[in-house]
């Protein structure tokens, strides 16, 4: 059996900011009974630090959902939105700083793990990038639930995990301000939504990104 490579420690130690481009391209790995899932990470969010209007952690917000957030990067950040739909964040930086990164879109990478993913979507009809495009889409997908709220993503046998993938600075990734988050102020502004430039799983395509400079 293949021995994962998994993701490096210090890009999960990095800012929100920092990882959230860095992300891009990386190996979003999901065990089902079924079989693996692999999936190439091809858009993110940064929401990072007590400072973020637009993140649930907000004024060093600590509540029952968001205490997950002020752990030390590496696990997984896993909550409802509606009520009803889940949605994938992975916790980076320093003990006690909020950072997360929300995965807000997934491509397969390979016919198999479409198809596993289509099974889990159910009566999924439409083009194939609609079958990830989405935070909430790519949970179902994924089969990714609260019940994985906490989980490391660093373990080689780990049933959720982050292997590596694609450098970023080899890619064509752009930014732009994040999604739904009117209520944020002036942080709904900020370009802190990252994306793989031309992908067609990207979920909304921005009509003026900035390209991404690199680190």
């Amino acid at each position: 059996m293949r021995e994962p490579k998994l993701i490096s420690p210090s890009l999960l130690a990095r800012t929100a900011l920092a990882a959230a481009p860095l992300l891009l391209g990386q190996t979003l790995v999901r065990v089902t009974e079924e079989g693996e899932i692999r999936c190439r990470i091809v858009e993110t969010e940064s929401y990072g630090g007590a400072e973020d209007r637009g993140s649930h952690a907000f004024g060093n917000r600590r509540t029952n959902r968001t205490e997950v957030m002020f752990a030390a990067g590496g696990i997984a950040y896993v909550y409802l939105i509606y009520g009803m739909y889940s949605c994938l964040n992975v916790v980076v930086g320093e003990m006690d700083d909020p950072q997360a990164v929300l995965i807000r879109a997934v491509e397969p990478l390979s016919e198999g793990d479409q198809e596993l993913m289509l099974r889990r979507r159910g009566r999924f009809s439409g083009k194939a990038a609609n079958l990830s495009n989405g935070p909430g889409k790519l949970c179902r997908a994924l089969q990714i639930d609260r019940s994985l709220n906490g989980y490391p993503l660093v373990q080689a046998d780990g049933v959720l995990r982050l292997e590596s993938g694609d450098a970023a600075n080899e890619l064509p990734i752009v930014q732009c301000p994040r999604i739904n988050i009117d209520y944020a102020g002036e942080y709904a502004l900020k370009p802190w939504r990252f994306y793989i430039d031309g992908n067609p799983y990207v979920s909304v395509k921005d009509k003026h990104p900035t390209p991404w400079r690199g680190c």
